[in-house]
């Protein structure tokens, strides 16, 4: 194996798409605060002056959607007309019907005997999770670092230490790996920040350069580091001003930043009855315990659903080489030890409670800062235990 570069991005919370998320998950948020067993698929679409949201409700929560939407974007900054789209003066559409009765009796058996087998999966779809040793999270370093670029941004905007801070932005990091796989340098990073139009670019890349980039990624920059800060030149015009957004179009950077493998399925806006949403944060807790466990350097769980049906069609371990055991040996401790039925996964995850909106920005794998039940490794004793390993 030779030397590789691998490169994630991530984007502000003010970006239209994470917008979008945001939006979603707070009215998810605040329908579960009032109705637990809600079931939600709210999809937000955002354009110049208009924000739509659209999709499945079925609830006894009364939630005014047009006013979690504008308080969601006054708190991502959009709170000034100077910015070209704001909380107050943007139009708000709301076209919410019913889950579909087909779906809901798929999702919902009323006959069960066991209680883990009263909710089926609301649709087919194959989730992954993954971890590995590059960061104290288990979590890829490249998305970790471009997460901790645009936070760092919205940190200072938020502060106003750099008061001509908007809220869209973006950044990318390319890491360089050794023959054996282990990061080595960072080769090349992007950021790039909305601004007031009364600012110059040299001021911008300066400030952005000496208190964002040089502190966030310290010691994996050296003197052949390539470093872009808004490459494309002025960048005033951002948001829903500068491009569309909507729920769901950044899910490598919600997950491990194009690392391992996506089902394709986006988590904001969906209760845990969604598996594209609990079956991904429990793939993920399994990836994260089997690694924390020491039972591999680097591991990735794949898992099917059909509609309807509890049971996953199929629980798949890949190791990639990594691990203490064979992949094969591996899954089999993992269905002993661990219960993919959606209730089930609902049940110990404690998924039924409003903590979703802060997911919605920076990332829902390795948050460990808001004390998500999937990024727990308590159940890395027990697997050690049953792998044999002392």
């Amino acid at each position: 194996m030779s030397s590789y570069l691998f490169t994630s991005e991530s984007v502000a919370e003010g970006h239209p798409d994470k917008m979008c998320d945001a939006i979603s998950d707070a009215i998810l948020d605040a329908i579960l605060s009032q109705d637990p067993y809600a079931r939600v698929a709210c999809e937000t679409f955002t354009t110049n002056g208009l924000v739509l949201i659209a999709g499945e409700i079925t609830t006894t929560a009364r939630v005014d959607y047009a006013k979690i939407a504008r308080e969601t974007i006054r708190r991502i900054g959009y709170d000034r007309p100077e910015y070209g789209f704001d909380a107050d003066h943007c139009g708000v559409l709301v076209s919410i019907h019913e889950q579909s009765p087909d779906i809901a009796q798929a999702v919902i058996k009323k006959s069960s005997e066991d209680p883990y087998d009263a909710i089926g999966a609301g649709d087919q779809g194959i989730m992954y999770g993954y971890a590995c040793r590059e960061t104290p999270e288990l979590m890829p370093l490249p998305i970790m670092l471009a997460h901790q670029l645009v936070r760092k941004l919205a940190e200072l905007r938020r502060s106003r230490r750099l008061p001509y801070l908007r809220p869209d932005g973006k950044s990318q990091v390319t890491i360089e790996y050794d023959e054996k796989g282990h990061p080595v340098r960072a080769h090349t990073v992007v950021l790039s920040a909305q601004h007031d139009g009364d600012v110059s670019q040299e001021q911008i890349r300066h400030d952005l350069t000496e208190l964002i980039i040089r502190p966030v990624l310290g010691p994996w920059l050296d003197s052949r580091t390539v470093l872009l800060v808004n490459p494309s030149g002025r960048f005033e015009i951002g948001g829903p001003c500068g491009d569309t957004g909507m729920t769901g179009r950044k899910i490598e950077v919600d997950t491990y930043g194009g690392y391992g493998s996506h089902g394709g399925g986006a988590f904001s806006g969906k209760d845990p009855t969604k598996v594209d949403r609990s079956a991904s944060y429990y793939a993920r807790y399994v990836a994260k315990n089997i690694v924390a466990a020491g039972l591999a350097s680097e591991c990735e769980v794949q898992v099917a659903y059909a509609i309807g049906q509890p049971r996953p069609l199929a629980i798949t371990i890949d190791t990639f080489g990594s691990g203490k055991l064979s992949n094969g040996e591996l899954a089999q401790i993992v269905e002993r030890h661990f219960d993919f039925r959606p209730a089930a996964i609902i049940e110990h995850l404690n998924l039924r409670r409003p903590i979703y909106t802060p997911l919605a920005a920076y990332g829902h794998m390795g948050r460990v800062d808001l004390g998500v039940p999937w990024e727990r490794t308590d159940k890395a004793e027990l697997l050690r235990r049953a792998a044999g390993v002392i």
